[in-house]
């Protein structure tokens, strides 16, 4: 089982990301909360890892702490939700807002995010709000950007809006949504923007519906 990553940030393509290791790069993917709390490209990261091995395939996801591992850890146990359920879950939605609808048995938000029908909301209210007690301790992350969470200063350009858009499919977003999504966060942010911020933005205007 690999539990844990240290290493160089050499590659970001949301949602997936690759870590080089002493020379050896491992391909991780992770939910947007992850994403957007990244340092940037050729800084040492650690990550919370889960190995998943199926017949067709093996797969490592990362978190960048304790706290959403176990949240992943425990939506994937729940009924009917697999990792890429899960980590669309945690990318539409923080943790802290994840047990919000847990305490307030809020079906209706979780529905917006793509995959999720009302009776696997409703299962996983049943299935996890018992364990909020788990969720809710703090867990420091082994790194956080200090000021701002997003470097501010990339420069837009087609790519950056391709790569979000390709982003949302990938978390199951049909792609006209995903594009009429990203076109709207261009448009209220303008130009001069990360692909994470036009991720992040997109993501809160469709999961608030």
């Amino acid at each position: 089982m690999i539990g844990r990553l240290k290493g160089e940030l050499i590659e970001k393509q949301p949602p997936h990301l690759l870590l080089d290791l002493h020379g050896v790069g491992y391909e991780v993917e992770a939910s947007m909360n992850t994403f957007f709390r990244l340092p940037d490209i050729g800084q040492v990261v650690v990550l919370h890892t889960h190995f998943v091995v199926r017949e067709d395939a093996q797969l490592l996801y990362g978190f960048i702490d304790k706290k959403e591992r176990s949240l992943f850890r425990s939506l994937i146990k729940a009924n009917g939700v697999g990792p890429k359920m899960a980590i669309s879950i945690l990318s539409g939605m923080t943790t802290e807002e994840f047990i919000g609808c847990l305490q307030r048995e809020d079906a209706a938000a979780l529905t917006r995010i793509p995959g999720v029908g009302k009776k696997t909301a409703e299962r996983l209210i049943v299935e996890l709000k018992d364990k909020l007690k788990t969720f809710q301790q703090d867990e420091p992350a082994d790194f956080q950007l200090t000021g701002t969470d997003l470097p501010n200063q990339a420069q837009h350009s087609a790519g950056c809006r391709e790569e979000a858009e390709s982003a949302l499919v990938a978390l199951g977003y049909k792609p006209v949504h995903a594009t009429k999504a990203v076109v709207q966060a261009e448009q209220q942010l303008g130009m001069n923007v990360s692909t994470e911020e036009l991720i992040r933005l997109a993501l809160k205007s469709m999961i608030s519906g």
